[in-house]
């Protein structure tokens, strides 16, 4: 019977430690890591919700369902470190003599919860809750002090979503962002949005691979989405890059490379594949005549474009090849509002699994 109680005692003792590993790598390590026990909260709130999703018949009413899914797996997360915090405690108790498995439970209870419902027996138990109660308010002080800085990342990463409506309209488009910027002169001074970009994509990165919750939080809005913002922001960088005359910037090509980088780590951190060194020639979801029509648009506006038409569109597609694969299948994970070249094609993409992105039958 001693034998069974010091294993018992060391598999409590092994869960609790692991528990508060995962709320410190959570929370506390500044670096992207795939923590299981978070993984399994939002994988398992995520099957309730795509369930719900099933009976949605408009995209509001999906919008509407979404937006409660990333701040409820945030409350359900420490709830689950509690749980399984309580549930290894209550081991460490009954193998300490606690008498039975009610009674080491309410002593596992009374310490994390401090409120002393539930008296230690000895020296032993004493210690154990104390190092119990400290565990708890220290996983409850983790997630107060976890919630200011994801709301501060959000509310950083929509200013610039808001933004940009102003230029490239709702749903964005690159293509009204350039006729916009051509009508009121800023067409040789897209400079300052790309270099601004370029400082958001680097900033989505590390804080959306650091507290990856923050990619499911939506926009206050049904038509905004972060990752459609994105789309519209590479792909006006892409045709001012390659098919729009004297707007071959040096901002723009790096507010490509920082963006299609931001979108390949976090793709890699839910384990979605991509090429990570596409070839300029790559097949992309934009085929040749909708990129023709774009710019004969952007013709009839006035906008001049490049007279090699062959050279444009490839080096066009050069651009779009490094990012069009990760940002339709985050589209599609994140089941994005319309907006053309992004959500309007990921539709074709369905996303069962974190990570996991497959073909719909029948697309």
């Amino acid at each position: 019977m001693v034998v069974v109680r010091v294993v018992v005692f060391l598999l409590g003792a092994a869960v609790a430690v692991a528990v508060l590993m995962s709320a410190i790598r959570t929370v506390v390590l500044p670096r992207a890591q795939r923590v299981k026990l978070s993984r399994a909260v939002f994988l398992s709130v995520r099957s309730v919700f795509d369930l719900r999703l099933k009976l949605a018949r408009t995209y509001e009413d999906r919008d509407r369902a979404l937006a409660l899914y990333a701040p409820l797996c945030l409350i359900l997360l420490p709830a689950a470190w509690m749980a399984i915090t309580v549930g290894a405690f209550t081991a460490m108790f009954w193998a300490l003599g606690m008498g039975s498995w009610h009674r080491a439970f309410a002593a596992s209870g009374s310490s994390v919860t401090t409120l002393g419902f539930e008296a230690p027996v000895d020296v032993a138990t004493d210690i154990l809750a104390v190092v119990e109660a400290a565990i708890g308010l220290g996983l409850i002080a983790l997630m107060i002090s976890y919630l200011p800085s994801i709301y501060s990342s959000f509310q950083r990463r929509e200013l610039a979503v808001n933004l940009l409506e102003v230029r490239a309209g709702t749903p964005p488009s690159a293509e009204t962002l350039i006729i916009r910027h051509h009508r009121i002169g800023l067409h040789d001074r897209s400079d300052v949005l790309f270099r601004d970009w370029e400082a958001w994509f680097a900033d989505v990165e590390e804080t959306h691979t650091s507290h990856p919750a923050l990619v499911f939080f939506r926009s206050p809005l049904a038509g905004r989405s972060w990752i459609t913002a994105a789309g519209a922001t590479l792909d006006a960088a892409a045709l001012m890059s390659s098919t729009i005359e004297g707007t071959n910037t040096p901002e723009a090509q790096l507010c490509l490379r920082a963006g299609f980088l931001a979108l390949r780590k976090i793709a890699d951190f839910y384990g979605i594949p991509h090429d990570p060194h596409p070839s300029p020639d790559d097949p992309i979801s934009i085929d040749r005549r909708e990129w023709e029509e774009t710019v004969d648009r952007l013709v009839t506006e006035g906008v001049a474009v490049k007279a090699d038409r062959d050279q444009a569109w490839r080096d066009f597609a050069g651009w779009r090849v490094n990012y069009d694969q990760v940002l339709l299948s985050l589209a599609a994970l994140v089941v994005a509002p319309y907006a053309p070249w992004s959500s309007d094609r990921s539709a074709r993409l369905h996303v069962a699994r974190f990570g996991r992105i497959r073909p719909l039958r029948g697309n």
